[in-house]
């Protein structure tokens, strides 16, 4: 059997008072005895069973997701994953909630990050642009005492800060190869849309994309990024002027996660089908896209493995444990036609 609190009480030499004190990290504990309990945690290979401590504490988790005010069907397919979610972890203690309340605008970001405190909540899972602003102001959220996950918008392996979402440069070049084989050396020149390129994982994307383009595909030329700003009708003009001022476009590139409006552009003021067209993140518009030859290729993440994970990671910091990173990393799914699943719309059908 597992060893006990009481046959680590043994080993350490203490009283069961006493473990408790040091594995819930009371103070009133000589660091002498915290150092000899820690001793006896290695020695006997003690392992706390977290839910059982914390049902006999009455300790409820208290999460949140931070999203955009303003968002198309991605948005919507994360939010319905978060609602599968609050019900999936009720059962252990876990109350997640999320509040649509971000601008485009670090300052405001910046500013809702500075009311929350510990006492409403133990992390929070943020969906917003990295600026400065908002990473000192996820800095201090920290020294409060909150846990933060970046959630979609973010960088991997950047400590303190968690991130949970694909690795973007490598989602930006595998773009980047799909137009340079779909294209068979055709020439030409490929429009890349993103709704700001003040975002970092824009950024990302883009760095990826141009690396692989640059390197093995001299016959295609990435022309310089249009901002959207995430605005119907700019979207519409931009791409407008984009084909008005160029007629040997061979490919298009949407490196944003909303690719809705860009492709509804697309489709207004040229032939889509006459194009190589890469976009990212599966909805049920990118879904019809793809089945009517529309799209090529879509680059996906799974929203629900998304919102699993920012709850994991919060739920291990809370803990003082350090998460399962292989369970955590997001796989960039690459979807064609073909391999949709049974589940796919009807042509025409919305």
């Amino acid at each position: 059997m597992s060893p006990t609190t009481r046959d680590l009480a043994r080993e350490a030499g203490v009283s069961l008072a006493t473990v408790d004190r040091v594995l819930n990290g009371r103070t009133g504990v000589r660091q002498a005895t915290v150092d000899a309990v820690t001793a006896a945690i290695a020695r006997i290979g003690y392992i706390r069973n977290q839910s059982a401590a914390n049902l006999a504490r009455g300790r409820t988790y208290r999460f949140e997701f931070l999203l955009p005010r303003s968002g198309d069907e991605f948005l919507a397919s994360v939010i319905a994953r978060i609602t599968e979610t609050q019900a999936a972890f009720k059962a252990d203690s876990v109350d997640i909630g999320y509040r649509q309340c971000l601008e485009n605008d670090p300052h405001q970001i910046s500013a809702t990050l500075s009311t929350i405190t510990s006492d409403a909540v133990d992390g929070i899972a943020i969906m917003a642009p990295e600026s400065p602003q908002v990473r000192d102001a996820m800095l201090r959220l920290m020294d409060r005492g909150v846990h933060v996950v970046q959630f979609v918008s973010g960088q991997h392996d950047l400590r303190p800060f968690d991130f949970v979402g694909v690795d973007n440069h490598a989602a930006g070049a595998t773009a980047g190869r799909l137009i340079g084989r779909f294209t068979h050396e055709r020439p030409g020149q490929v429009l890349v849309i993103s709704e700001t390129m003040h975002a970092l994982d824009s950024v990302e994307r883009r760095l990826g994309f141009d690396a692989v383009l640059t390197a093995d595909y001299p016959n295609l030329v990435a022309l310089p990024s249009l901002e959207t700003r995430g605005d119907p009708a700019r979207t519409r003009v931009v791409i407008r002027n984009a084909y008005t001022s160029h007629n040997d476009i061979a490919a298009v590139y949407v490196l944003c996660s909303e690719a809705r409006p860009a492709l509804e552009g697309i489709a207004e003021f040229s032939d889509p089908t006459a194009q190589v067209i890469i976009a990212h993140e599966r909805t049920r518009f990118t879904e019809r896209q793809l089945c009517d030859g529309t799209l090529d290729a879509v680059i996906a993440q799974d929203p629900g493995h998304l919102v699993r994970s920012a709850v994991r990671l919060l739920r291990a910091r809370s803990d003082g444990r350090t998460p399962l990173a292989s369970q955590e990393k997001i796989r960039i799914e690459i979807l064609l036609k073909e391999n949709l699943g049974d589940d796919i719309p009807l042509k025409g059908v919305v």
